[in-house]
């Protein structure tokens, strides 16, 4: 029986092999390993229509005379590495080596292919978004009018973080801010496990923050693939604070840039962010406190013409209504009189000693209302106010109110005390009530 060696074997099937397929042939595939050592070494492979079976596999490779130039054309052309899970299309040749076996040897990589995929991808994760309806929960969160307290998702030694805290807490007009930060991997394969894990730790404290911001720096825009995931979307989108992203980059969006609440392109606008927000509300409290005192001065201002004008015009009222009252009563007592002598005319009769008696009668009783008009005339003089102010007593304002009661003033009140010539103004400094 005539037999062949192992190698002749593979021998023969690399010669078949040459012989057959001398072509270059394009192929797409997904990379399930990639190890970099000067050459690029590969593992290609297909999965069936659910994505779950291996249907083929193959081993390929990139020689170093090519790899620095494939490696560098297609990052700057799609923005992100080559990685394990990316589907790829590339120029191979089929090669057959006895002690390594089947492998293929890749020429070139077409970059539009894999950015055609990576949209695709996108557009997935973000119709997915849409049907769940929360594309727009956390857009849709208001900003709070006061953004003092700041959870910060970042990796802890990123330059990108140390830029943040610096803007912020160094800005023009001293105004205050809390920051903490809850680190996380902001790159490679645990990008979407540690920062969901840092939005959970934020939620349990929700309470304690007012927005949160996520923000990557000083990495390069080929790292970007861990921000377009469909975990990482939902918990930004549903997350129960405004969620601000500066991850770094100016060209694309990443998924989680369309979902959060505001985009910007670096942590340093970021912090301009917070800081113009601030500023805004600063702003428009010290134009409504200008605005109050301005008002309150105005009507301080008119309700002192108002009182001047209405002191000024005491004595010449409580003439008029002196004169007032004297010609009422002395109509009311020539009424009297003339009904007094009316009534004893009809009851004396015409007779001279009945009408001495009259006289004597009227002229009694007109002494009396005299008596009693004088003392009412009296009366009026004493209560005239500048009278009692000229014996010494004052009379005390506040507000341009009357004070009776020491009680409603309290120290540091402004009060007014009008004298009988001229008026001063006083603060409180205390004030004692005295038991009746």
């Amino acid at each position: 029986m005539n037999s062949l060696s192992l190698y002749e074997l593979n021998n023969l099937v690399r010669s078949t092999l040459e012989m057959t397929m001398c072509d270059e042939y394009w192929v797409h595939a997904e990379i399930s390993e990639l190890r970099e050592n000067r050459h690029c070494y590969l593992e290609f492979a297909q999965k069936d229509a659910l994505g779950n079976g291996l249907m083929a596999k193959a081993r390929g490779q990139v020689w170093a005379n090519r790899w620095a130039y494939l490696r560098s054309h297609f990052e700057n052309t799609t923005g992100q590495r080559l990685r394990v899970g990316m589907q790829v299309l590339v120029k191979v040749e089929v090669t057959f080596h006895e002690l390594y076996g089947y492998s293929l040897n890749v020429l070139d990589i077409d970059p539009t292919y894999t950015l055609g995929d990576i949209a695709r991808r996108r557009k997935e994760i973000m119709d997915k978004i849409r049907a769940e309806g929360i594309e727009d929960m956390n857009k849709e969160l208001p900003l709070p009018r006061l953004i003092q307290r700041i959870a910060v998702i970042s990796a802890a030694t990123a330059a990108g973080y140390g830029d943040f805290s610096n803007q912020l807490h160094n800005n023009a007009r001293g105004l205050a801010f809390v920051t903490k930060l809850f680190p996380a991997t902001m790159q490679g394969n645990e990008v979407e496990s540690s920062i969901v894990n840092a939005l959970n730790t934020i939620a349990s404290e929700q309470d304690d923050w007012d927005v949160v911001v996520i923000i990557r720096g000083g990495g390069a825009t080929t790292d970007l693939a861990g921000f377009d995931s469909l975990i990482l979307a939902e918990n930004v989108a549903q997350f129960p604070l405004p969620i601000i992203t500066g991850i770094g980059h100016e060209r694309d969006d990443t998924i989680i840039d369309m979902v959060s609440h505001t985009r910007v392109k670096t942590p340093t606008a970021a912090a301009e962010l917070l800081i113009h927000h601030q500023e805004e509300e600063l702003d428009y409290v010290n134009n409504l406190a200008d605005r109050i005192i301005k008002n309150g001065l105005s009507k301080i201002a008119n309700e002192k013409v108002r009182l001047q004008a209405i002191t000024s015009k005491m004595p010449s009222l409580y003439k008029a209504y002196k004169a007032g009252e004297e010609a009422r009563l002395d109509r009311k007592l020539s009424a009297i009189q003339n009904n007094i002598l009316q009534s004893v005319q009809r009851m004396l009769g015409n007779t001279a000693v009945r009408e001495q008696q009259l006289r004597l009668y009227a002229t009694a009783l007109l002494n009396k209302e005299q008596n009693r008009l004088d003392n009412l005339d009296s009366k009026i003089k004493n209560a005239d106010p500048q009278r009692i102010l000229k014996l010494g007593f004052t009379v005390t304002r506040i507000n341009g109110k009357a004070v009776k009661d020491v009680s409603l003033l309290k120290s540091g009140d402004i009060i007014e005390t009008e004298f009988a010539m001229g008026r001063a103004t006083s603060e409180v400094k205390d004030t004692k009530t005295h038991c009746k």
